[in-house]
Order: structure tokens, then C-alpha cells, then sequence
């Protein structure tokens, strides 16, 4: 009886890091900060933040805006929530999208574009909140300028500018805000960083 008690303890004490171990890593991109003097954001401010809500094993990546943390919320109401934190903190409206690490993951597995795009700063993907309308698609289609390659995928968009943004339509219309879905990009190198910190 007393063998029985003591593992009846043992599992209920064990229960708490096993719920943490089991809570799901994911990565939260926050659309236009720290663009020159606008929407300025500090990272060592946003992990205090972050860490002070409650959140675990909050990591950042840059000043762009990439932060991996553990919740065990849905992506959408994770967005939400970091919205609503990032308005009262900052007194800024900062929209916010979602992925699970295994998400993340797999947007840098299906890499529709790897044969061409050979330079990863010049290789974007746009991570939208739901799928884009079948007449934005076809917008951003007839905005590719040869030799820059679009593939729509689900909820993310892989664009490759291999003369760079600064002239290109196709990113003015994906960099905007008439897509019709909240939406933010980040280059290749960017993705497949975030994959990686998210397993650590």
C-alpha cells in the first residue's frame, strides 16, 4: 500500500515538468518594427515582457521582430494575446502571426524554390494569417517580373528577387496591405534560423 502511495505522489510531482516538456515550442513574427524611427520595439524589453506574462523559454532573433517561445496556446490566440500584450506595453498596434515549430518546419521543407534561389537574403516568405483570396493570387502572379519566381503554398508565399526588392512590384504588393490577410515576410535566412532556435 505504502509502494503504491509513494508512486501515486511521485507521478502527481512528476506532472508538471512533463506538462512543460510537452508544451509546444512557436515562433511569433511581428509585422513592421523597428523600421528606421517607427514601431521601435526593444528585444531585451519584449523577452522582460514576455517572460514577465508568464511565457517560457522566450528567445528573440534579430531586431525584426522573431521571437520563439512555449505556449500552449492555439497560434491564433497566441497572436492575440501577444497583440494585446505589445498594445499595453508599447502603446503600439503590431500585428502578429503565428507558427508552430512543426509548421515552421515544414514551410522550410517544402523550400518550392530551392533549385533557383541561390542567395537566402534575396529569397522571401511571406507568412499570412489564413490563405489569400484566388484574385490576390492572381494579382501577385501578373506582378512577377522575370527572372523573380512566386509560389503560393497554403498560408505562407515564396517569392525569389534575385535584382533585389527595391524596384519590384511583386514585393510592394506583398510588403502592402491590400492582400486582404494580416501578413509578414522574412528572408530565407531568417526561416531556417527560427527552425533551428525553436529546437533548441
Amino acid at each position: 500500500m505504502e509502494d503504491r502511495a509513494f508512486a501515486w505522489h511521485e507521478h502527481m510531482f512528476a506532472q508538471p515538468e512533463a506538462y512543460a516538456a510537452a508544451m509546444p515550442r512557436q515562433i511569433a513574427l511581428l509585422r513592421g518594427i523597428n523600421l528606421g524611427s517607427r514601431n521601435r520595439i526593444s528585444m531585451p524589453e519584449l523577452r522582460e515582457l514576455l517572460i514577465e506574462s508568464g511565457f517560457e523559454d522566450v528567445r528573440t532573433y534579430l531586431q525584426s521582430g522573431n521571437v520563439v517561445l512555449s505556449s500552449g496556446a492555439t497560434p491564433t490566440r497566441l497572436a492575440r494575446e501577444l497583440q494585446n500584450l505589445i498594445a499595453e506595453r508599447f502603446d503600439l498596434q503590431i500585428a502578429v502571426v503565428v507558427r508552430t515549430r512543426a509548421e515552421l518546419a515544414k514551410v522550410a521543407k517544402r523550400n518550392p524554390l530551392a533549385e533557383v534561389a541561390t542567395n537566402p537574403k534575396r529569397y522571401q516568405v511571406s507568412f499570412l494569417e489564413r490563405k489569400l483570396a484566388p484574385a490576390v493570387v492572381r494579382k501577385l502572379e501578373a506582378a512577377v517580373t522575370p527572372p523573380e519566381q512566386l509560389v503560393t503554398s497554403g498560408r505562407e508565399v515564396y517569392a525569389w528577387h534575385p535584382e533585389g526588392v527595391a524596384r519590384s512590384r511583386l514585393w510592394t504588393l506583398l510588403a502592402g496591405r491590400d492582400l486582404g490577410v494580416t501578413a509578414t515576410s522574412r528572408n530565407w535566412t531568417t526561416v531556417t534560423k527560427l527552425v533551428e532556435l525553436a529546437g533548441d
